[in-house]
């Protein structure tokens, strides 16, 4: 079964967020977008992807105090620091889409969970999906 565009751009934005929060996201960076687009060309892809998954990335990067907040409610007794790159970014891009509300909930969730068994850890989905369940239940999103 082919790989959804939408889905496609949420793999990439993660690949992308990964590299960033890799290099220390230190506060006084932006979204490295120019950076972002040279990463992006190294590897074939549609430039609607490619558009998508930047400009959804650079969401997360402008929002990720507001969405850190979420996430940190959310999971009681973890510490962000303390959660694991692939885990961090999948909850960032889930909140995200949950604050914005554009995709319906089950749709991030099932994204979310998707990515999080691709890139994450053996636990990582059921981790990724109790977390965006209260976050989406905190925004009354469900």
């Amino acid at each position: 079964m082919p790989i959804r565009a939408e889905t496609r751009v949420r793999v990439r934005a993660l690949q992308l967020l990964y590299g960033w929060d890799i290099a220390g996201t230190p506060e006084t960076w932006g979204a490295p977008r120019p950076e972002w687009g040279r990463v992006a060309q190294l590897v074939f892809v549609r430039p609607r992807v490619v558009e998508g998954a930047l400009g959804m990335a650079e969401r997360v990067v402008k929002r990720r105090p507001e969405l850190d907040a979420h996430i940190v409610r959310a999971a009681d007794r973890w510490r962000l620091e303390r959660l694991g790159v692939i885990e961090r970014n999948v909850l960032r891009l889930g909140t995200l889409e949950l604050a914005e509300g554009e995709v319906p909930p089950k749709v991030v969730l099932d994204e979310a969970v998707r990515l999080a068994q691709w890139f994450g850890g053996e636990k990582s989905p059921g981790f990724v999906n109790g977390i965006l369940d209260r976050v989406a239940r905190d925004l009354g999103r469900l």
